[in-house]
């Protein structure tokens, strides 16, 4: 649809530029001469108002297709991810505890809390898996991509829920003419030359690699296909996109061969060793009532054991194993394999001159792996039964005879063995998506347009967890006896209650057999859909018609009224081993969830231009939105929008807004069981042999005299939470101030400078307090709300063996606030006969980021740390600049900095993470009007990721958090376009 707009319309554009595009900005129109000039209607990302001459009263950051041709981006999140308003969250770097999707979290408040659109209209949840219930931003092919706008804060009032952080809208190539080919080929190379990080391979017995290695490469293809019909009344545009990327481990960089401990001065690792450790954890059952014992079988001890570890050669004898520990690192993950194919079709048509129609259907299919170190027998059992056949005379002694104990007496035993024989766990996760949208658009009259749609999206999950071990056959085969005959059996077998048990022989070098893996390992089987339902209708209108305006201004007052129906499901259906917790690395019980809701709403927005074309007011214009939304969970909730704009003068506008918004809490947050789940934490303060909190403060957690002093710790720092869903929870609100200015000066033609403050402060914010601070609550004050809530192991005292746990449940208590600046810099010239230059800066400062996880606990400043109750972490700045020379032989060079400051660790036992400076340098060449050349280089100088051991429940991995910086070295692509 196309309107004829004055030129005096036009000219209240206030003379911005096509610069303010690039950066937060506008939405603009320009003139040609003092004709009048036919333009697109543009809907700006935060309205539902059209208004092709007026600057957005919020900050918008806007990402061209450029940008994405330039960096070679193949994977959207990388993209987005490298922005300063973005934080990294779900992403290709995950391994442990992957969910196989990507998502976007902006101002570092959570993917749920950013909302994501195409076109202007919702994508589902990405999974119904925990942790991914963000919008996947697999489903958007990057070559599909025209630009991206991020809006900051609060926009519930035009889009409704979700949308407190801000709003991320796509839009897509849909009005393509022709056929397209695309093709990028791109890998990693680094080369291993840490000598620090060789050192502490070498003194622990590992072989960390050395000099160049390349990997990780990835396929990209797209196909597009459009073209206009019926006399240009109608266009179609078809795409097809296939991505294959092959994976890397961290064996592949030696920085990442070893898991380090916190302060990054040894290789940490696992106290589950392919060899077994057998201890008592301090309880054992011995004549003088002291326990303590920490042994191993023999045989060829991991790599890392020391001289001080003496050989028995015959296999099947008990050897001190205290400190050994196992490196699970190397065969982990440090990109995923994913194969990734996209196929869909844009169309419209205009059906007369009131009524367009237009269609998307969108269609993907995502396969990838999450690969880690083989499972175990990760001490889930606390008895061993002494006379079991399999022990040698020797390992007899060691456990019960020199404790008194009889062949006829069980010992307290824990196990800890790893299953190296049976291969490594590894999870094949699979979405497969499809979203319909259909819709009517066009001019009522010359005054009113509307846009009505009804869309269908669903998101198909699928996941299968192989060589994973059984808790119950692990118990079951680890309790033989000899039968009748003289052989030896698991007892399940003689009493009849598992007649396929076979003894699992963890006491002999060499001892498991191919009959026992197949016996304990059981694949875990997982699936599930969401779905989401949208009918939307508004109309838009320019009330100047009606001669309906304010005295001093020009234009009339523009408004928009709508309708909005939504509805989402959620269905998780695990089987029956992922359930009872039967998994034994899985951390406990994953319940089953079902549910869904849905609401009505009514929103209404309003422009008002209050002055124009006068002195000290080119423009001053007003912005009112409101939504009523009234939910199927018996909860309703009011949101609104007052925005000022002014402009002094034609090269200068001020802004300013607020905004409330609110979310409504997800299925998974309302309806999810409660179940054990894991967390990081650095110690626990009452355990090892010299606890740091005292026996009194440990006492109220539910440490017994006799336990004090002796409680094992994690060595792997993950520990067991009781977490789960809420169907009472309250929607979370939002209140976001932002204002700034936008300077385009005369003098200097292409330059556009903008800052904007923002402040979003969220209130009863859905989440749970964390287990840490729960139990640290209860350590210093016993006050009961806390000490209730820790669930400490009777015999153990631990936080992570079986079910022992803290509680953790969702309920409306936090409290989030932050505030920053964000800032950029614009200037395009011309160079003589040389082309011109481009310089584009996009910073941000944060300035605050502070929480509370429940009334009265104090506040926490998070901005510039990590760890600790801060969680990911959150940069205090960070800035993009680029340089682009467009030569006058079709040849553009791009050279870009990205900075991320220094990271204060929150924990003392942890390490900062330094400031990064990466240089990417990138070029695109027209070779003629088909075909184009693409080539680059990101991070040119190789430049590592700062170190620290970030658990996966924060997107740490391999030693740092690969989504926040460039954990893999150079990144190196070359592509080519052929149009038709």
């Amino acid at each position: 649809m196309k309107k004829t707009l004055l030129s005096s319309a036009v000219k209240s554009a206030i003379g911005f530029s096509a610069a303010a595009l690039i950066m937060p900005g506008a939405v603009y129109a320009q003139e040609s001469g003092d004709a009048a000039q036919e333009l697109e209607e543009v809907m700006v990302t935060g309205s539902r108002i059209q208004k092709a001459n007026l600057v957005s009263s919020s900050p918008v950051t806007q990402i061209g297709a450029e940008d994405i041709q330039v960096g070679g981006i193949t994977r959207v999140e990388d993209l987005l991810n490298d922005l300063p308003q973005v934080a990294a969250s779900n992403s290709s770097g995950d391994a442990n505890g992957a969910t196989g999707t990507a998502t976007l979290n902006l101002r570092n408040l959570g993917t749920v809390r950013t909302l994501v659109l195409v076109n202007g209209r919702r994508l589902p949840a990405g999974s119904p898996v925990g942790g991914g219930t963000g919008s996947d931003l697999n489903q958007i092919p990057a070559a599909l991509i025209k630009r991206v706008e991020m809006l900051t804060g609060g926009a519930s009032s035009t889009y409704g829920s979700d949308a407190v952080a801000g709003v991320a809208n796509f839009i897509m190539v849909d009005d393509f003419e022709g056929v397209e080919v695309n093709y990028q080929h791109s890998f990693y190379q680094h080369k291993n030359d840490n000598a620090y990080m060789q050192g502490l391979n070498a003194a622990n017995g590992f072989t960390a690699p050395t000099g160049s290695v390349s990997d990780g490469h990835t396929d990209d293809f797209s196909l597009i296909i459009g073209g206009n019909f019926d006399d240009g009344k109608g266009n179609v545009t078809a795409y097809a996109t296939y991505r294959e990327i092959d994976p890397v481990k961290q064996e592949g960089r030696d920085y990442s061969n070893c898991a380090l401990n916190n302060s990054i001065s040894a290789c940490g690792g696992s106290s589950t060793l392919p060899t077994g450790r057998f201890t008592d954890f301090g309880t054992a059952l011995k004549g003088d009532g002291n326990g303590g014992f920490v042994l191993g079988t023999d045989g060829n001890p991991l790599a890392g054991a020391g001289d001080s570890f003496d050989l028995i050669t015959q296999g099947n004898e008990f050897v001190d194993r205290n400190g050994l520990l196992y490196n699970y690192a190397p065969a982990n993950f440090y990109q995923r394999p994913d194969e990734r194919y996209t196929a869909g079709v844009f169309a419209r048509y205009e059906v007369n001159d009131k009524a367009e129609f237009y269609a998307e259907l969108n269609f993907m299919d995502d396969q990838t792996n999450a690969q880690i170190a083989p499972s175990g027998a990760f001490f889930v059992t606390s008895t061993l039964p002494c006379g079991n056949p399999l022990l040698s005379e020797q390992q007899f002694q060691a456990v019960c005879g020199a404790n008194g104990l009889t062949k006829d007496q069980t010992q307290n035993v824990f196990i800890g063995r790893r299953n190296v024989e049976g291969g490594f766990r590894n999870q094949d996760i699979r979405h497969t998506s499809f979203r319909g949208v259909f819709g009517l658009r066009g001019d009522l009259n010359e005054t009113w347009s509307y846009d009505m749609y009804y869309s269908y999206s669903e998101v198909s999950y699928e996941g299968t967890y192989n060589n994973e071990l059984s808790t119950t056959r692990i118990g079951r085969a680890l309790d033989a006896v000899t039968d009748a005959n003289g052989n030896t059996v698991c007892r399940s077998v003689v009493d009849g209650s598992d007649p396929n048990c076979v003894p699992w022989n963890v006491f002999q070098t060499g001892g498991v057999t191919q009959a026992q893996i197949n016996y304990l390992q059981i694949p875990l089987f997982d699936r599930g859909t969401t779905d989401q339902k949208v009918i939307s209708a508004f109309v838009a209108g320019d009330l100047g018609d009606y001669d309906i305006k304010m005295p001093a201004a020009d234009n009339g007052i523009q408004v928009a009224v709508g309708l909005e129906y939504r509805k989402d499901n959620l269905d998780y259906n695990p089987d029956l081993n992922y359930q009872s917790g039967d998994g034994v690395g899985q951390g406990g019980p994953i319940p089953a969830v079902e549910g869904g809701f849905e609401v009505k709403e009514i929103y209404g927005e309003i422009s008002i231009p209050l002055v124009e074309g006068r002195e000290f007011a080119e423009e001053l214009t007003l912005d009112l939105g409101y939504r009523y939304s009234d939910y199927s969970t018996d909860v309703d909730t009011d949101t609104y929008k007052v925005a000022l704009g002014w402009a002094p003068s034609t090269d200068f506008k001020v802004r300013g807004s607020y905004q409330k918004a609110v979310r409504h809490a997800n299925v998974r947050e309302l309806f999810r069981p409660q179940s054990i789940t894991l967390y990081d934490m650095d110690a626990d303060p009452c355990a090892g042999a010299t606890p740091t909190a005292t026996l009194e403060q440990c006492a109220r957690t539910g440490v017994t005299a006799g336990q004090y002093g002796s409680i094992a710790d994690s060595p792997a720092g993950q520990y067991n939470q009781l977490s789960g869903g809420n169907p009472d929870l309250n929607p979370e609100s939002s209140e976001t101030v932002s204002y700034g200015f936008i300077w385009t000066p005369e003098f200097a033609d292409g330059l556009t400078v903008t800052v904007d403050y923002y402040n979003i402060e969220i209130t009863d914010a859905i989440d749970s307090i964390s287990p840490e601070t729960t139990l640290n609550q209860c350590l210093n004050t016993g006050d009961d709300q806390f000490c209730s809530l820790v669930n400490r192991g009777p015999v153990s005292g631990t936080l992570w063996l079986g079910t022992d746990n803290i509680v953790a449940t969702n309920i409306n208590i936090g409290f989030v606030e932050t505030e920053g600046l964000d800032f950029t810099f614009e200037y395009e010239f011309d160079v003589a006969d040389l082309g011109s230059v481009a310089i584009m800066n996009n910073g941000n400062f944060v300035l605050k980021y502070d929480q509370e996880e429940y009334p009265g606990a104090g506040i926490e400043s998070c901005e510039g740390t990590w760890g600790g109750a801060c969680g990911a972490p959150t940069h205090d700045f960070k800035n993009n600049l680029r340089v682009t020379w467009h030569t006058p032989w079709d040849l553009s060079l791009s050279s870009t900095f990205r900075h991320t400051a220094e990271i204060e660790a929150k924990s003392s036992t942890q390490l900062d993470l330094g400031a990064r400076t990466y240089w990417d340098l990138g070029a695109i060449y027209q070779l003629n009007e088909e075909t184009t050349f693409r080539a680059g280089v990101q991070n040119v100088l190789d430049r590592e990721p700062p170190f620290a051991n970030g658990g996966p429940s924060i997107f740490g991995n391999g030693n740092t958090f690969p989504g926040t910086y460039d954990a893999l070295g150079r990144y190196i692509f070359l592509g080519a376009t052929m149009s038709f």
